[in-house]
């Protein structure tokens, strides 16, 4: 009963999958922004205070690492992950830890923390007792190609607020570096071509956190309130804000679909196509 159970499920996945796959590139579009609006409405309309959305984002982050440090502990092997992405983690992570201990000291600082500790952890397991299962070759993303930009782009927009002026070219810097911190990872899936299942459960919440975290920043324009202005300033970076959180949701909605479906179908691993990333 159960295996025809399965294969019905998995016939109405592989149908619904066609399906999508026949639609044009502008339909797909069209639907993926649908559902996000969607998305947005319903959290809207659910969640009264939208700027618990953003510790929501930071603590799904930290039930990802969670989730990765198990593997590590479990499986004794680091297979499939990328040093680069938990070193850009680690970077953005500790540049916000130290803006929100000079700027804004809240519960964020915690689950900033908390994160920060946990990635630091999987970065020295990593280089020190699972050495020896890290494919140095495939996570061949320079992390400089990732630096560089966020650096000129922290210096050209950052906020405008009364803080010292290098506490807001870091600020802006961990944003950046945020948004796009997750492309080595991406970029070693995309040549492995199929991702196990811990490592997707872990860049499946950080789509998860993302998202909520863009969610954030967008629901407060619609709030009627100036949080924008008043905590983030005026002029470019607003706009820089919102275009990187935007950036890193979508950075990531390709892989978190491949997931859902792999979810669907009952699959032990995440198969990628090519050109996803």
């Amino acid at each position: 009963m159960g295996s025809y159970e399965d294969a019905k499920r998995r016939a109405g996945v592989i149908k619904a999958q066609r399906w999508l796959g026949a639609r044009s590139q502008v339909q797909k579009t069209a639907m993926a922004a649908l559902a996000c609006a969607l998305a947005l409405l319903l959290l809207y309309v659910v969640i009264e205070d939208h700027d618990s959305l953003f510790v929501m984002a930071e603590t799904v982050h930290f039930v990802g690492i969670g989730l990765l440090a198990y593997k590590l502990v479990r499986e004794k092997n680091c297979t499939g992950l990328s040093l680069k992405t938990q070193d850009l983690t680690a970077f953005f992570l500790a540049i916000r830890l130290y803006c929100s201990f000079m700027m804004e000291y809240d519960v964020h600082t915690l689950l900033d923390l908390l994160t920060l500790v946990a990635t630091i952890w999987v970065i020295v397991t990593m280089r020190t007792s699972l050495k020896r299962t890290y494919n140095a070759q495939m996570d061949s993303l320079s992390i400089w190609y990732v630096l560089v930009p966020c650096v000129v782009c922290a210096i050209v927009a950052h906020p405008s607020t009364s803080h010292m002026y290098v506490n807001r070219v870091l600020w802006a810097l961990c944003v950046y570096v945020e948004a796009v911190s997750v492309l080595p990872q991406l970029r070693m899936m995309q040549k492995a071509k199929v991702v196990e299942r811990f490592t997707a459960n872990y860049v499946f919440a950080l789509g998860v956190a993302r998202f909520l975290s863009c969610a954030h920043w967008v629901l407060q324009i619609f709030d009627g309130q100036s949080y924008l202005a008043t905590a983030i300033g005026s002029g470019l970076w607003p706009v820089m804000v919102l275009l990187s959180e935007v950036v890193q949701t979508f950075i990531l909605a390709d892989f978190c679909y491949y997931y859902m479906l792999s979810c669907a179908e009952g699959g032990s691993v995440v198969r990628l196509p090519a050109g996803i990333v």
